[in-house]
């Protein structure tokens, strides 16, 4: 199971159209470009899929349009997490599993949990789920970090086989990598620390730029898990620069910005979240004209 999730997971971002309804025609033509990446499993309704403004029907209708788009048959993580712990389990409940490999769940939010309450939010999930989780700790959003000592109390559970990492925190990381098992997976959750973090024990990269440049962030990881990090770092270096505006915007209103740069989709968000300045839309056109990244 643990090895589906070895390498570039790509982060997919749900297109709207000028009405804000989800654009189905814009989704196929994200997994068309995204298909002979060589990407290895794809994650739907995660941040970067604004998953907190979809309905629950939303939700099920894309996953479906995902599962039947998916020409290489790759593994699917699903995002289902918040701060209301019963809800989730509920959600889960409630949710056709067929077709979804895993499910990425975003330690919660807002009511700011000790780290006992992390601890059993995740053990509670984790009993009521069908299918793997991987644990997501991204305090930036959150407002909590899931420490160490929580993650490899967590790491225990059969049901838990990784996390994504998106604290920023390399110590953090290393001391995750120095104390699992095996089996344990550890997944970055920032595309410009991806490098480092596979250097110190990580096995990859839930991506948001790979919406926009899957082979390039493929070919990065591949042969960073190689071991090749020379040859990996001029790859990087030309992903920087686009890293650096679309994270200006925030995400996912940069990579929608980035995608209608490229001309794959429509760069519309749900409200609170707004589009990009046109002076930074300015830019990030520019800077994909300008580059030479695939």
């Amino acid at each position: 199971m643990t090895k589906k999730f070895i390498g570039t997971g790509v982060a997919l971002v749900t297109p709207f159209d000028e009405k804000l309804n989800v654009d189905f025609q814009g989704l196929q033509k994200l997994l068309d470009h995204i298909a002979d990446s060589k990407v290895r499993y794809l994650v739907v309704h995660g941040t970067t899929g604004e998953a907190a403004t979809t309905t629950p029907e939303e939700k099920k209708t894309i996953l479906s349009f995902v599962h039947a788009h998916n020409t290489n048959n790759l593994p699917i993580v699903c995002g289902i997490g918040g701060n209301n712990t019963h809800e989730v389990i509920n959600t889960i409940k409630n949710t056709p599993f067929q077709g979804i490999d895993a499910v990425l769940s975003a330690s919660p939010y807002y009511n700011k949990p000790s780290q006992e309450g992390i601890y059993q939010h995740y053990k509670a999930i984790a009993e009521a789920c069908p299918v793997p989780i991987l644990l997501y700790n991204i305090p930036s959003r959150t407002g909590t970090n899931m420490a160490a000592a929580t993650t490899l109390r967590l790491s225990k559970h059969p049901n838990i086989i990784g996390i994504k990492e998106a604290s920023g925190d390399l110590l953090q990381c290393m001391e995750i990598v120095k104390r699992k098992h095996s089996d344990f997976l550890i997944i970055s959750g920032d595309d410009m620390l991806t490098l480092p973090m596979i250097a110190i024990g990580a096995v990859g990269v839930i991506s948001t730029v790979a919406n926009g440049f899957p082979r390039t962030v493929n070919h990065v990881v591949d042969l960073a898990l190689q071991g090749d990090d020379a040859a990996a770092r001029p790859h990087v270096w030309a992903l920087l620069p686009i890293d650096r505006l679309i994270g200006q915007a925030g995400n996912p209103v940069g990579t929608k910005q980035l995608l209608a740069a490229l001309g794959i989709c429509k760069n519309h968000v749900r409200l609170p979240l707004v589009t990009a300045p046109a002076s930074l839309a300015q830019k990030i056109q520019a800077a994909v004209l300008q580059g030479d990244i695939e």
